[in-house]
């Protein structure tokens, strides 16, 4: 029996079936994949603060932005807590990682930094038990961190840093970006001691501490988005904090990132009777 004109030979049909089959599977690898990355947002976002808290004389104020790179997330988180000696806590922080195990982690660490930050008010233990008690999980991660507590009646500001990008600050008499000597990554080292860097705010200005995110991106070395967010904030450090914000996570816009980026900050109205010097 002669073929007709125009049918496809049984291999060429065979073909056919085994590419449609590979497309169906592919397709249905893709849908598994981006509902394990709509699950790990949805997760991080449940896992940042809901609100902020404010103080006489300090308001806070928070952005954030996932990864842009397809099918990853990240591990950014920021949070702000009132301490039990009425000292305000702010935490952020960048976990190694993008997946869901990246997101979990940030999770524990946040958690452990709130439920220390409990026990004793000194950023250097925080820290230090943080890094202690993440190490004895045997999770095999690490997180960059910066703990800043801030006395709204003294005045005082501790800050330490754990491996993570410094903090930019600005007031009426200057700006800066702080270059205080800092630790190794929590979850590295056991038993580390992280150096803690002592200042009082003298007058009214503006903290800002942000993830590597924001700064730095495939062509964007961190010193030019460092540079750009303190000019940004030199500029901006009496605006609402809010607007502050949303102005500094748009240098992430310009960097290029694929990493999620997260920005954090405090602004201080200043002491209630006559001021001088700076932060």
């Amino acid at each position: 029996m002669r073929e007709r004109r125009g049918d496809p030979p049984d291999d060429a049909q065979d073909l056919l079936v085994t590419l449609g089959r590979l497309v169906d599977q592919a397709l249905e690898r893709i849908r598994l994949q981006q509902a394990r990355v709509e699950l790990a947002m949805a997760m991080q976002r449940h896992m940042l603060p809901p609100d902020l808290p404010r103080l006489p004389g300090l308001r806070v104020a928070a952005r954030y932005t996932p990864a842009r790179d397809g099918l990853d997330v990240g591990g950014d988180w920021y949070d702000a807590f009132v301490m039990p000696d009425r000292s305000l806590g702010l935490a952020i922080g960048d976990v190694q990682g993008h997946d869901m195990e990246a997101v979990a982690f940030m999770g524990q660490v946040r958690t452990s930094l709130r439920a220390l930050a409990g026990a004793t008010s000194d950023p250097r233990e925080v820290l230090g038990r943080a890094n202690d008690l993440l190490i004895s999980m045997g999770c095999g991660l690490f997180a960059t961190c910066c703990f800043l507590r801030f006395d709204p009646v003294t005045r005082d500001l501790h800050v330490s840093r754990a491996g993570h990008v410094p903090m930019v600050w600005a007031t009426a008499g200057g700006y800066g970006v702080t270059l205080d000597r800092g630790g190794p990554p929590l979850g590295i080292l056991a038993g580390e001691r992280y150096p803690v860097t002592h200042r009082r705010l003298a007058e009214a200005g503006v903290l800002v501490l942000l993830t590597d995110g924001v700064v730095e991106g495939p062509s964007y070395p961190m010193e030019a988005g460092l540079a750009e967010v303190a000019e940004l904030v030199r500029t901006g450090f009496d605006a609402d904090p809010d607007a502050l914000a949303s102005a500094v996570i748009e240098v992430a816009d310009r960097t290029g990132h694929r990493d999620d980026a997260a920005v954090l900050v405090a602004r201080y109205d200043g002491p209630a009777g006559p001021s001088g010097g700076r932060i």
